[in-house]
C-alpha cells in the first residue's frame, strides 16, 4: 500500500484564517489537529487541538491549575471570546515545525517511520513539480494504525 492509497482529503487552514472558526471546526469534526497551509498553500504546520484548548485557558490558571476551581461556569462558558479577532498563525507554537510529507510513492512503514520520527498525529502526502507542491491528501495515525493493525493477525 502507497501513500497515495492511503491519502484522504482532511480538513486544513490557512494562516490568515480566523482561529474561532478554526476552533469550530475543530470542534464540530472532532478532529485531533488541522493541516495548517501557508498563502501559496503548502503545508506550513499542525495546529493539535490541544493548542487551541491551550489558547483559550487563561495562562494564569495554565501556571496554577488549582485556580480554575474558582472560575465559575458563567466565566468559563466566555473562554472562547479569547480567540476573537486573533489568526491561526496567532495559535501556533513558536516550535511548530513544518508537517512531514510523505511522497505519493512511500509505503506505509515509510508514512509510520516519518510519523513516528516527526511525532506527528498527521502525515501530508504530496507530490513536487516545476509548479510547486501538490497536496493530495492526509494520512492521519489512527487511520495508518486502522490500516496496519487490518494485516495483523489476531493474537488468541
Amino acid at each position: 500500500m502507497r501513500a497515495r492509497d492511503l491519502a484522504v482529503e482532511y480538513e486544513s487552514v490557512r494562516v490568515d484564517d480566523d482561529a474561532l472558526e478554526a476552533a469550530r471546526l475543530l470542534a464540530e469534526r472532532q478532529l485531533p489537529g488541522l493541516l495548517v497551509l501557508d498563502r501559496d498553500g503548502e503545508p506550513k504546520a499542525i495546529l493539535p487541538a490541544s493548542q487551541v484548548i491551550k489558547a483559550l485557558v487563561p495562562a494564569y490558571v495554565i501556571e496554577d491549575p488549582a485556580l480554575a476551581a474558582v472560575i465559575d461556569e458563567k466565566h468559563a462558558d466566555r473562554l472562547c471570546e479569547a480567540l476573537r479577532g486573533r489568526r491561526v498563525r496567532d495559535l501556533l507554537s513558536d516550535k511548530a515545525a513544518r508537517p512531514p510529507i510523505a511522497a505519493p510513492d512511500d509505503t506505509a512503514l515509510e508514512v509510520a517511520a516519518l510519523m513516528a520520527q516527526a511525532r506527528s498525529p498527521l502525515v501530508a502526502v504530496a507530490d513536487r513539480d516545476k509548479a510547486g507542491l501538490n497536496l493530495l491528501g492526509v494520512i492521519t495515525a489512527s487511520q495508518l494504525l486502522h490500516r496496519l493493525l487490518g494485516h495483523a493477525e489476531p493474537h488468541e
